[in-house]
């Protein structure tokens, strides 16, 4: 991997645009190195993670919603929605397929400087390759590419700590990606990498507070504003320029300012993409930094016996589990037994709370409203507290793997005095967790969720299309489309009519 130092410059230094950042990440996307094996299994397994979340979610309102709003963009050759026949405009597909896999917060995670589900990336690009009939190979290629421009992104800068949300990262890797799928020039993709930047930074309001369904829209904006960049980019059009490094670029005003060097590490030329490999799905349907205290507190289950006899649980955490998920949050939302699911889903005192009395997790019954409400659940979750814990800070941002952790330490007070301690680093599911997540593993989720949603003959239909997914030709793609039972789809709620027809 090559380091770049990315810094804000004046408008009158000499800066030439091969020195831009942007032109960086685009000389990775246009670099024709073949795909690993692993990183190729890897893709496919994130293609069946994202077939499954979205199974789970299909007849959820804001994944209704999208679904509709496409389903206004028909056209006689284009790209698939998940879960209905024919075939729609490639942005408006890859908007209803993109909230339906984020909607549950259940599909793949990278934590480093910065968050990212770079699962996010898959629906436009197969959208992209949908319309314009590409080889299942080159789909794996472009996926490859969006997944390493992402996390290297999330790996040197910071978006959160600057209240910017991480789609910001998103928009740039989806256009790198379509980029590399497509075969385009340096050019064509600096250009898109520009304009899909400019137009994703935005707040982090969206996971803060009362969060609403938005937070399953914004990635599925940024998947289409994307596509719409490297359309323009494909018919001549510019961007601005230097995106990041200019006087009035990203990092001047909405990051660390002009006396910040950023060090973002990238691919070297000829230097295979395998940062897919360094990210990590979901056993469970909740924020990723949760994930590791849900199996800690199924652990702790049997030795806490009766969860009336708790005084106190106190999660010695990271400083962005306590400031996200946490008491250190402020937000007072993150105890309301009213407040929305998202909200439920972005607080681990709740998510501890239910997990200890339940020794389970699940992505509708664990945020029921009569869940949320049970008095115990609620006495339970109030005793419930975070505190940062430096040494955990330290290695969730450590570069080690075999150090690097998002877990906690629990710390559970009986009222006899008696106090209970374990601690975990890493979720069962992470691939240096107790049960890492293979290929057999991304099936299992995917038939698990699809029941009763995705008829069998169906679901094993679509496991072999993917199966085969390096082998399908111009034409084929639209097999990755999986329908949905016609009977699961009729008790999805109405949605009132809009502007779309």
């Amino acid at each position: 991997m090559l380091i770049h130092e990315v810094r804000t410059r004046r408008s009158a230094d000499d800066f030439p645009r091969t020195e831009h950042l942007a032109w960086k990440i685009a000389e990775v996307a246009a670099d024709p190195v073949a795909v690993p094996a692993d990183t190729q299994e890897m893709v496919i397994n994130r293609i069946l993670d994202n077939a499954a979340v979205s199974a789970a979610s299909v007849i959820r309102r804001p994944v209704t919603v999208a679904r509709v709003q496409a389903q206004a963009h028909r056209t006689k050759a284009g790209a698939g929605v998940f879960g209905i026949p024919g075939t729609y405009s490639p942005e408006w597909a890859a908007w209803a397929n993109g909230v339906a896999v984020r909607e549950l917060d259940f599909h793949d995670t990278f934590l480093a400087a910065e968050y990212s589900h770079p699962g996010d990336n898959i629906p436009p690009l197969v959208a992209v390759a949908q319309q314009l009939d590409v080889h299942g190979s080159d789909l794996i290629r472009g996926i490859a590419t969006a997944y390493e421009v992402q996390i290297d992104l999330v790996k040197g800068i910071c978006l959160h700590r600057h209240k910017i949300d991480h789609v910001a990262h998103l928009g740039v890797s989806a256009a790198a990606g379509i980029g590399t799928m497509l075969r385009l020039d340096p050019e064509t993709i600096y250009n898109a990498i520009g304009q899909a930047l400019h137009l994703t930074t935005a707040t982090r309001q969206s996971r803060k507070g009362l969060i609403s369904s938005w937070k399953a829209f914004a990635p599925a904006y940024a998947g289409k504003v994307a596509i719409e960049a490297v359309d323009r980019a494909m018919r001549g059009e510019g961007a601005p320029a230097p995106i990041w490094e200019g006087e009035d670029g990203v990092i001047a005003w909405l990051l660390a300012g002009p006396d910040h060097t950023y060090r973002v590490p990238l691919p070297g030329p000829g230097e295979p993409k395998r940062a897919i490999l360094d990210s990590y799905t979901k056993e469970h349907s909740a924020e990723y930094q949760s994930q590791a205290p849900i199996d800690l507190a199924r652990r702790m289950r049997e030795r806490v016996g009766d969860t009336d006899q708790i005084a106190s649980v106190k999660l010695h955490t990271s400083n962005h589990t306590h400031v996200v998920i946490g008491t250190g949050s402020g937000d007072p939302q993150k105890f309301d037994p009213g407040a929305s699911r998202e909200t439920l889903d972005h607080s681990v005192m709740y998510i501890f709370a239910v997990a200890l009395q339940d020794g389970t997790w699940h992505h509708e019954r664990s945020y029921a409203p009569e869940r949320a409400h049970r008095p115990d659940t609620v006495e339970l979750w109030r005793k419930i507290s975070t505190v940062e814990d430096p040494e955990w800070t330290r290695r969730y941002h450590s570069e080690d793997p075999a150090e690097k952790a998002f877990g906690a330490r629990a710390e559970i007070t009986l009222k006899s005095g008696e106090v209970i301690v374990d601690e975990l680093a890493v979720a069962d599911a992470h691939p240096l967790g107790a049960r890492p997540f293979a290929r057999e593993q991304y099936i299992g989720k995917f038939t698990e969720l699809a029941e009763g949603v995705v008829q069998a003959d169906e679901q094993q239909r679509f496991l072999s299309v993917v199966d085969r997914l390096t082998e399908l030709q111009p034409g084929e793609l639209d097999r990755l489309n999986v329908l949905v039972d016609p009977r699961v789809l009729d008790k999805a709620p109405t949605i009132p009519s809009g502007i779309f027809r």
